[in-house]
């Protein structure tokens, strides 16, 4: 789906009407479209239109015109095979409905091949607001857009073929958190501020606006190294985000032969989240005070 096993090895999964639904060999499954109910196509409508208008101006510019190039705000759940007609098209990448995480194995071989897994279950009326596990509008919101974009669509299928082998070479965790820092949490300069590219934050309306205005978190310039070298945390706000100058410079960095890399990672430091390091380029020095007010009430509430 969205992101890897590893990424979200510990998350619960939310029960979805799809569980039991039959899966190829690729883990793929029918999105049986037609049997989404009125009101599953009017929570998409209100989640897609709440959350894009929080996005406006915090978007970047290749994902707000995505939006409108592939008619995401076409009335209720898209329509997977005919949204994947015109994703298609445009960079030769389709949707690949499956019910749920699928193994690393099977998400890698999907990417490498320009075929995106997204979840075909829609979220809960009570989950509207935190979902621990991606559903569709995560998917489809949150990913696809940018696979319309011909550098992202190809760092993204880099990506699946750098799991392969990453797999094969046990560095699977650094890769994930590469996974994590951009296609998920990413943030990217744009017409001298910042702007949003992970689907993560894309997804959350509250993270959205956490990612970009809160003092709280650290943003630091993208370092590809540095960010494998990162833990991540994945049932609150992130402790630091990543920015990358441009698309250019993560498809640049991330296509390189990653091998003395993984060598390099074989050693060395591994950081936590709220931690600096020598070296950063430290756009916005965070606070921290979001995370040290949650971990205050946990403590007083025993």
């Amino acid at each position: 789906m969205a992101t890897q096993n590893s990424a979200r090895a510990e998350t619960p999964k939310p029960k979805n009407r799809y569980k039991d639904a039959r899966r190829n060999a690729d883990w793929t499954i029918d999105q049986d479209w037609q049997s989404y109910s009125a009101d599953e196509h009017d929570r998409w409508d209100r989640l897609f239109a709440r959350t894009l208008k929080v996005l406006q101006g915090r978007a970047c510019r290749e994902y707000l015109d995505a939006v409108k190039t592939l008619r995401l705000s076409e009335s209720g759940v898209p329509n997977m095979e005919r949204l994947s007609d015109r994703l298609e098209k445009i960079t030769g990448w389709r949707i690949a409905p499956v019910t749920d995480l699928v193994p690393d194995d099977i998400f890698f071989d999907h990417l490498a091949n320009r075929r995106f897994p997204a979840g075909a279950f829609i979220r809960s009326e009570k989950e509207m607001e935190y979902l621990e596990e991606p559903d569709i509008f995560h998917d489809i919101f949150g990913h696809v857009p940018l696979l319309a974009n011909p550098l992202y669509a190809d760092f993204i299928q880099a990506y699946g073929k750098g799991g392969q082998r990453a797999l094969k070479l046990g560095r699977l965790k650094n890769l994930a958190r590469l996974y994590w820092y951009t296609v998920e949490f990413g943030l990217v300069r744009e017409a001298g501020g910042l702007k949003i590219f992970g689907a993560g934050i894309m997804s959350s309306t509250a993270e959205s606006v956490f990612s970009l205005d809160d003092p709280s978190p650290h943003r630091i310039g993208f370092d590809l190294e540095r960010v494998m070298r990162t833990n991540y945390i994945i049932d609150d706000f992130q402790k630091v985000y990543f920015v990358i100058d441009s698309f250019e410079q993560l498809v640049r960095d991330c296509t390189e032969d990653f091998g003395p890399l993984y060598e390099r990672l074989g050693s060395g430091p591994t950081y936590e989240p709220d931690e600096l390091a020598a070296g950063d380029r430290v756009i916005h020095h965070g606070t921290l005070d979001y995370f040290r007010g949650r971990q205050a009430k946990a403590t007083a509430n025993g």
